[in-house]
Parts: structure tokens; sequence; C-alpha cells
């Protein structure tokens, strides 16, 4: 029991690859595939495609409702996989591979003017992509002793990060205007972030042998289940108390709400930026200073909740939120000339929603499995993917069908945001924060804050 348990850094870092490219075809999928099937719709109905925006908000939703049929079935069967590459291994380079050679028909099939193949082939990458994101999920817990887990999970989030931020990188450079109104703009950022995923796949290959490290961690992670079984004396499973129990139900409802107001700008923001703001590359800006922000929040305000509990810092992150989101509302609707040619506030209010949207995911996941044991965090953590994923399968519908039947369109999607974000806050106030647990918190490093980020 004298061994120290000690982190593979460089490990970790490859076993992020994974995650770099996810969250780089995520973010050029939410970026791009608004725009196209809207310039389909428009080429296909005319006039009338304004009215067909929850149309777009119906196959964006798509991607969340794929997940939660598609991730359980894929991480049970990575569970009982036995290959000489491993149990995880085969699923992740096969799905990257074909996520890779895949992707780019959806700007082929836009050039093309085919609608229908735009869909066949999303909904293609949706199922690949969602079929190997369990087991590269599942991977580091694999070879990693359960107390370096957070840090191990800073360590993937950060590299994913950074492929969110090229990704936004690349909305900015590749984007439609008066100047470029050529369909085949969009046809590199796909190729770009294909290419990126294929080079991830081959350094993840070469460099992660899942058979053997998992050997040469085996010993670690037993002594790892044996340290954290020592961290509290757990009995049995008990019940939820009452106050407990209200409680879940309070935050899950706000963990509802609160998604269901981000993954709205997220699903819409570009065709807002184009519409509305009228150059679509202000999104690319806005996910870099968006994910930046959300990064330097992490670091700069990780001790935030052991000073005043994570109740009160998610509620200064949902006014910060609510403060941004509501700034934006009054640009759509009031200072739209203004601004586009003093662009940088929108950046200011940027700053402000991913500051917000960091104080609130690095607290919200926490105090759900802080009423958990040992013997059923799982259950408990299925409770809040199960409340954001339903979340975002609704919200573009909802926002869709509102804009859509609506003369303002577009213009009431920070609106919708605004007031979802405030009803998320209204709700999220009722909690009654278990101030003896905050007490007992450790400082935790910047990593670990990294990893209770939900990617």
């Amino acid at each position: 029991m004298d061994k120290k348990l000690k982190l593979n850094y460089k490990n970790t870092f490859f076993i992020g690859l994974a995650f770099f490219a996810i969250l780089m075809l995520w973010q050029v999928y939410n970026t791009y595939c608004p725009l196209i099937l809207t310039d389909l719709l428009a080429s296909t109905f005319g006039d009338d495609a304004d009215r067909l925006t929850y149309v777009v908000g119906i196959i964006m939703a798509m991607d969340n409702l794929v997940a939660l049929i598609i991730m359980p079935i894929f991480g049970t069967l990575s569970d009982k996989t036995n290959t000489r590459w491993g149990k995880r291994m085969p699923y992740i380079l096969i799905g990257m591979l074909a996520s890779a050679l895949v992707f780019p028909f959806i700007a082929v099939f836009f050039i093309m003017d085919s609608l229908l193949g735009v869909i066949i082939i999303m909904g293609l990458v949706l199922i690949i992509m969602q079929g190997y994101r369990n087991p590269a999920v599942a991977l580091m817990p694999d070879v990693t002793p359960k107390p370096l887990r957070s840090t191990a999970n800073g360590i993937i989030n950060l590299v994913g990060y950074i492929g969110a931020i090229i990704a936004g990188a690349l909305a900015m450079v590749f984007k439609k205007n008066d100047a470029n109104p050529n369909n085949l703009v969009y046809l590199w950022p796909f190729i770009i972030s294909s290419v990126c995923m294929l080079a991830a796949m081959i350094i993840l290959k070469i460099k992660i042998n899942e058979p053997k490290l998992l050997a040469e961690t085996k010993d670690d992670v037993e002594l790892g289940e044996k340290l954290s079984q020592s961290i509290e004396e757990i009995k049995e499973d008990k019940p939820l108390s009452k106050k407990d129990f209200t409680n879940l139900i309070v935050i899950l409802i706000a963990v509802f709400f609160w998604f269901m107001a981000f993954n709205a700008i997220e699903t819409f923001n570009s065709v807002f930026c184009r519409k509305i703001l009228g150059d679509e590359g202000i999104h690319g800006t806005f996910t870099i200073i968006l994910t930046v922000s959300s990064i330097i929040s992490f670091i700069l305000f990780s001790s935030v909740a052991n000073k005043i509990g994570r109740k009160w810092t998610i509620v200064i992150g949902l006014l910060l939120l609510i403060v941004g989101i509501g700034l934006m509302t009054l640009i759509t609707f009031i200072l739209k000339d203004v601004i586009t040619s003093y662009v940088w506030v929108i950046y200011l209010f940027t700053v402000l929603i991913g500051i917000g949207w960091a104080l609130v995911n690095i607290n919200s996941y926490p105090m759900i499995v802080e009423m958990s044991n040992k013997t059923n965090v799982g259950k408990f953590t299925g409770y809040y993917y199960t409340a954001s994923m339903i979340a975002q399968t609704a919200t573009p519908i909802l926002v869709g069908l509102i804009m859509s039947f609506n003369q303002a369109g577009l213009k009431l999607l920070y609106l919708y945001s605004f007031i979802t974000m405030i009803l998320a806050l209204l709700v999220f106030i009722f909690v009654v924060e278990r101030r003896d647990l905050n007490k007992k918190k450790e400082k935790k490093s910047i990593l670990e804050n990294l990893g209770d980020v939900d990617d």
C-alpha cells in the first residue's frame, strides 16, 4: 500500500486525440450543417424556406437522439469485445477511419444540391461518431486508477478543446459572403477536419497499444480501487432522503432548462450570424472566444465553489449567462445596424457567456454525484446526461418551430435562450445546498477542474 500512484501524462494525451477529433468534427458539423440545410431548403422551397427553420431543428436534434440509442449499445459491445487490438481500440480506430472518410460527403452532396443526400450522410456520420464515442470515453478509466481519473479527464478535455478551437478558426476562414458565394468553400473545412482525424487516428494507433497498456496498469488500477474505497465508508445503497431527492429533481430540471438555452444557440448561431449579423464568420470567432474564455475561467475561478459553495457559484454563472445572452437579445432587436460596425461588443458579451457557462458546468455535475455513493455513481451520472440530452434533443425542434411561425424569425433565437436561462435560474434557486460537504472538499488542481466539464 506504500506505492504511490502516478499518472502517465503522455499516454493520457494520446488517448485524448480521440476527443480532439470528436470535438473538432462536432463543431464543424454544428457550424456548417445548419447553414447547408438552410441553403438547400431555400433552393428547394424559395421564399417559403423561412417557414421551415423547424426542419433544420429536427434534423440537427437527431445527434442527441441517436446518442441516447447508439452509445449504450456500443458501450456494452465494447465491454464484451476481446481482440488483439484490445476491446476499445477496434471501435475507436474503425470509427475514426469511417467518420473521416464519410464526413466530407456532407459538403459534396451540398455542392450537388442534394438535400436527401446531405440528410443521409449526416445520419451516417451520427451513427458512426456516436458508435465510437462510448468506447473512447471508456478507454481512459480502463487504464487509469480512480484517484487520478479527474486529472486525466482534464487533460483529455483540454486536448478536445484544441479541436474545438481549430474548428472555430475554420469557420472564420471558410465562409460564404457576397465576395465568395460559391458552395465549394464549404468543402474545405470538412476535408481539413477529416485529414486531422486521420492524423489523430494514426498517432493513436502507433502510440497506444491497449492490451499492453492494460497489462502495465493492472496493478495500479487495482490499487486505485482500494484507495478510492477508503475515502468514505458506505455499507449499503440507501435511498435518498426527502431533501436530497427534492434537490436532485430541482437540479435536473435546471440542467434541462440551461441546456435548452445553450444548445439553441449552439444549433442556430451560425445561421443567426449570417442572416441577422450579416457575417457567418462571426460564429467562428464566437466559438474560439467562448472556448478560450471557458478554459481560462476553469483556471481562474476553480476555487470559488470552495469559498461560497457550488450553488451560489452556479447562480453567479447563470446570472452572467443571462446578462450576456440578454445583451445579445438587445442587439438583435435594437442595435443591429450599429453592431456591424462594432462587432467587438458581441465578442465582449461572448466572454460573459463563456465565463458563465464554465461556472455552471464545472459545478453542476459534481452537485448531482455528491448525492450518490460508490455503488451508484453511474446511475446518478445517467440522470445528468439524460436530462441534458433530452433538452438538446427537444430544443432545436422547439426553437425552430418558434422561429418558423413568427415574423421575427431568427431574431427570436437569443430571446428564446434568454427566457429559458431565466427559467433555469428561477428553478435552481430553490436548491438547498449541502454545506457540510463543501467544507470537506479539498482544493483541486487545474486539470481536475477541466475534468469536471461535460464534454
